[in-house]
């Protein structure tokens, strides 16, 4: 359906003549995401998010970058689950800068970063400053998640059988979990969906990382109430919102 937005799928001529649109480089993580969801939450809502926008604004998604920054062990479980496969902060940084450079060699003068992984923010704004610095008026760099520009409203009609538990704890619990129910149904294993109390917010970081402060699922909040449903509600009204950022921010 979106295949034709891909820069994967553009032959070389094809990929300069879009030179003038927004380039769209989605970032996920490859992470723990309990039972009931598979390795590659991050980067499969990362690109599905990048590749509706694109289509909305005829763009380019770049292939995924689908490694992220180290999570922290009360948002994400950290470095105690396998398949948690991390990145160094400065690993991330310089891999973006080097990819905006890449770009703005081939002629792309509007970048937009999707990120769907929570900590990877600080490290991807480092690389847009840096890289802002360097290339100046020639290129306009814009970063989002799919979080922060939900309107206020719809949390109230996805959290109808539980309490919103904070964006911190809210990992492979309703939102991941119906996004993922909305773009990759197949990956979802229902049946594995546990009833559990939320973890604490964390108030501190220890070093070495307290193994018993994380529960042994990887989940930090329950995923009980998800549905496809709630992921659409999700997923129209972040993009018709980040359409008005990208709108404003690439005049």
């Amino acid at each position: 359906m979106f295949e034709h937005v891909k820069m994967n799928n553009m032959t070389w001529q094809e990929f300069a003549k879009k030179k003038d649109d927004v380039i769209i480089l989605p970032i996920g993580a490859t992470e723990q995401h309990g039972p009931h969801l598979p390795l590659c939450v991050d980067s499969v809502i990362a690109e599905e998010f990048a590749l509706r926008i694109a289509d909305k604004i005829n763009g380019v998604v770049a292939p995924i970058l689908s490694y992220g920054y180290k999570s922290k062990p009360l948002s994400g479980g950290g470095p105690l689950f396998p398949g948690t496969i991390d990145l160094n902060g400065a690993t991330l940084q310089h891999l973006v800068m080097d990819l905006i450079d890449e770009f703005v060699k081939d002629g792309f003068k509007k970048i937009y970063i999707f990120s769907a992984h929570f900590e990877n923010e600080a490290f991807i704004v480092e690389a847009m400053d840096l890289a802002s610095a360097k290339h100046g008026d020639k290129v306009q760099l814009l970063l989002t998640n799919w979080w922060d520009p939900m309107s206020p409203d719809v949390i109230d009609k996805i959290f109808t059988e539980v309490p919103f538990p904070g964006w911190a704890l809210e990992h492979a619990a309703v939102t991941e979990t119906s996004l993922m129910m909305y773009f990759r149904p197949e990956l979802v294993r229902e049946d594995a969906i546990l009833e559990m109390e939320n973890a604490k917010p964390g108030t501190y970081f220890r070093y070495p990382i307290e193994k018993d402060i994380v529960p042994e699922t990887g989940v930090l909040a329950s995923a009980k109430s998800s549905s496809p449903e709630k992921g659409k509600i999700i997923v129209d009204d972040a993009i018709e919102n980040i359409l008005k950022i990208i709108d404003k921010a690439f005049k």
